[in-house]
């Protein structure tokens, strides 16, 4: 543990911190500051913002007086660690490159998540209920998402929210890898295999549980004033987002699985398109009124956008493809409509898709796999085709009407189930050890001398001790007896 402190206080920059209510601190610095933003984040399947970095913390001076060394001590070296391995491997799982063996004084992303899924046990014996050490800690982070560089808020409470946002965003890391297309072993172009798909399903899926426990059960528990200066990247809107965006590209690759799968019929794959739309409009909706301060954000904005685009895409053509089957005039013609939709849509994704990897920090896309690559074949073919059988009957005006309205269907699908772990077992020690403390602390209890009082009854003397405030004309029926033998 020493060590690592050591190491943290060579690495600890010096910030200035302005208080709040006399709880919390937010700071604005020059751009460069304690953010590390990388100029070019690779291919993105997946997108994921910055990573919050932990602000360096000992827990010795605010708790020393209230907890033993042993559970301080393990507080600080617990926390100390995440510090460590983010501020030094954060960074680079922003990025698509899949790091095997973790680097002389690095750490690998399964290293981090294990890392916080140790502090977090021992944290949360802060905030058990009736714990008076919940706003005795002053806990700070690095903001990626916000104008304010820093954010540090008297909460225990926001350090779990920040643990989790973490979980979440490197949950997230791990899916982009997964869902990256690698070269395969019979030398054809590089592909994704189904394993690495339905890995990555269960890996959002784990991403959206962690936000979605955030949202509903960690941020009612802060104040109003710290909810009040939460920064963007913790905001309810942006949260709500990402748990969203991790259900709609679980969607899309459970779609892209139907259109492998000869048995799945175009009922499905068309239920499948329209769920990933409501996903991924309900996403753009959550963060439509957030007030973005950098790139990221716009970054993260655009990418949600793209993918909306993209899903609508998907769900005119399938749409299409089962009014195309409909044997009357009208039918042909309002599947003639939706598959112009669709291709109407296909090309302006490919407009959004640029935008966003020319947003700050630059990205490119991975070559075309799954739902994209199959339709971005099929829809202009399909269109085309359609349109052409339909000249004679069809003019342009017809073909070119609104789009028909999308069906409604039923989100089925729902994030993990998250609960926070149970307290860890150094905390029921330490209160057995308090009760301990406390009892043998209880002053001894002096035994006044009582008086004695002779009384001579049928040959027996017996000696009579008077309780205290017993004396005088009453004291019969308040003394205790005691047989002194016979006389």
């Amino acid at each position: 543990m020493s060590f690592l402190l050591s190491c943290l206080q060579s690495r600890e920059l010096e910030y200035q911190l302005s208080f709040n209510m006399g709880c919390i601190a937010s700071t604005a610095k020059e751009p460069g500051g304690n953010r590390r933003w990388p100029s070019n984040i690779g291919e993105v399947s997946v997108f994921v913002p910055g990573l919050r970095i932990p602000k360096p913390l000992d827990f010795s001076q605010p708790l020393s007086d209230h907890l033993s060394r042993t559970l301080v001590e393990r507080l600080t070296a617990l926390r100390t660690r995440v510090v460590v391995m983010v501020g030094q491997e954060g960074p680079s799982f922003t990025r698509s490159r899949r790091k095997s063996v973790a680097q002389h004084g690095g750490s690998t992303m399964a290293d981090l998540q294990q890392a916080l899924e140790d502090y977090l046990p021992v944290l949360i014996g802060l905030v058990t209920e009736g714990n008076p050490l919940q706003q005795s800690v002053q806990f700070g982070w690095v903001n990626q998402q916000d104008d304010i560089e820093e954010t540090c808020i008297f909460s225990a409470w926001y350090e779990v929210l920040s643990v989790l946002h973490l979980l979440a965003l490197l949950s997230s890391s791990q899916a982009n890898l997964l869902l990256i297309p690698k070269i395969s072993t019979d030398g054809y172009q590089p592909k994704v295999s189904d394993e690495s798909k339905r890995a990555s399903i269960d890996v959002l899926l784990k991403a959206a549980g962690y936000l979605d426990y955030a949202v509903r059960h960690v941020i009612p528990q802060l104040s109003a004033e710290s909810r009040r200066i939460l920064p963007v990247d913790l905001s309810v809107g942006v949260l709500q987002a990402l748990c969203l965006q991790a259900l709609g590209q679980s969607v899309d690759i459970q779609l892209g699985l139907a259109i492998d799968n000869t048995k799945a019929s175009l009922a499905v794959k068309r239920r499948l398109a329209c769920e990933m739309v409501k996903y991924w409009q309900q996403a753009q909706d959550s963060i439509m009124n957030v007030p973005w301060g950098n790139g990221w954000g716009e970054k993260h904005q655009l990418f949600i956008k793209w993918k909306y685009v993209e899903a609508k895409a998907a769900a005119y053509y399938y749409h299409g493809l089962i009014l195309d089957e409909g044997d009357t005039e009208k039918s042909h013609g309002i599947a003639v409509a939706a598959l112009q939709a669709a291709d109407e849509y296909l090309k302006e994704s490919k407009k959004a898709a640029e935008a966003f990897n020319m947003a700050s920090p630059v990205s490119r896309n991975p070559p075309a796999w799954g739902t994209m690559k199959f339709l971005s074949e099929k829809i202009p073919k399909d269109t085309s085709c359609r349109v052409h059988i339909n000249t004679d009957l069809y003019t342009y005006e017809k073909i070119m009407e609104t789009a028909p309205t999308l069906p409604d269907f039923a989100l089925a699908l729902k994030p993990d189930e998250y609960n926070l772990p149970p307290v860890d077992s150094c905390w029921v020690e330490e209160n057995l050890n308090k009760t301990v403390q406390s009892f043998d602390r209880q002053p001894e209890v002096q035994v006044e001398q009582l008086p004695q009082v002779e009384v001579h009854s049928h040959g027996y003397s017996q000696s009579r001790l008077l309780a205290p405030g017993c004396y005088g004309s009453n004291s019969r029926s308040c003394f205790y007896e005691t047989h002194l033998g016979n006389t």
